[in-house]
């Protein structure tokens, strides 16, 4: 159980923002957590960018609110911007806020500091994605009961659909001491998740919507959506930290079958062209069905989700 107040030495919450120039985007975070009801937090500004635009804005807000400043010379990129924000935090609990996204109500950080009294290290909340390009579009992301339980018996089925999140919906005592992976882009979030879930084995989730995600063009991870030169380098490194065995969970094994399928790796030869060494069997075998497999069939959603079910039956079980 922990206290909702400041400890002895620092605040009670280090909302922690790797920024990087967006300044328009900053504003609009930093005036959602003006307006927050709940006052025992930090905020450490971890920056990347090429002007003042952010430190200026560090030194408004500082008025405020606890405002903490850093300038990173050279930038350190993302997640490494994560990571330099993270490691600087104060307070008992560590919540990531990228710069494009922002609490979604006043009692947001309230809700998840109340949160903390449930005893769990890893606290996700709802949240609902905005599109700017589609008018400002809003999209919730639910989180059903059978996911919750799917997610912690297998972590790796994050790699079929990341049901947490970015991690600004997060929130993690500072007794975890993992970092998010540098040399993941695409993929690092998600994996931070797995080894969380393997470390804690529970979580608390809060089905209030909470943050809201601004989705836009500026973000790296819009670039990175089945991009062989990014997906399969990052997705050999998952298997040679984590091993086959999670292969043996068919929501796995249907995720690198739609990963694969969908940027056409049908060769080995194509793998290796990408990311070099040698590649797990159980991955080659899956590969050698995918690319028997008709490829009108493949094409039609039901037809490869059979065609995967029976490598699947096959292979399987044998990861």
């Amino acid at each position: 159980m922990y206290a909702m107040q400041s400890n002895a030495t620092g605040p009670y919450i280090s909302i922690c923002i790797p920024a990087f120039q967006r300044a328009g985007y900053l504003t609009r975070l930093l005036e959602s957590i003006a307006i927050q009801d709940y006052r025992h937090f930090e905020v450490v500004i971890s920056d990347d960018s090429r002007d003042d635009t952010v430190a200026a804005l560090a030194a408004e807000w500082s008025a405020k609110f606890p405002v903490r400043y850093l300038r990173n010379q050279p930038s350190l990129g993302t997640p490494s911007n994560w990571n330099a924000a993270i490691g600087n935090a104060s307070g008992d609990w560590i919540k990531l806020m990228h710069d494009d996204d922002w609490f979604s109500r006043p009692d947001a950080l309230r809700i998840f500091a109340e949160a903390t009294s449930q005893g769990n290290h890893f606290i996700f909340s709802d949240y609902i994605n905005r599109f700017e390009k589609a008018g400002d579009h809003i999209e919730k992301v639910p989180l059903t009961g059978t996911w919750k339980k799917r997610i912690l018996a297998e972590p790796m089925t994050l790699l079929a659909y990341n049901v947490i999140g970015p991690p600004s919906v997060t929130m993690v005592h500072r007794s975890i001491t993992e970092q998010y992976d540098e040399r993941l882009k695409w993929r690092v979030d998600m994996e931070y998740y797995v080894r969380l879930l393997k470390q804690e084995k529970a979580f608390t989730f809060l089905p209030e919507i909470l943050v809201s995600v601004g989705i836009s063009d500026s973000q790296v991870t819009q670039s990175c959506l089945y991009q062989p030169p990014v997906e399969l380098p990052e997705g050999k490194l998952l298997l040679e930290k984590h091993g086959v065995a999670a292969l043996r969970n068919v929501w796995v094994y249907d995720a690198w079958w739609r990963l694969l399928r969908n940027m056409k790796i049908l060769k080995p030869e194509q793998l290796e062209a990408y990311a070099p060494g040698k590649w797990p069997e159980a991955i080659l075998r899956l590969q050698e069905d995918l690319s028997g497999s008709p490829g009108s069939w493949l094409q039609h959603g039901l037809l490869s989700k059979a065609l995967m079910f029976l490598s699947y039956l096959k292979h399987g079980k044998k990861a």
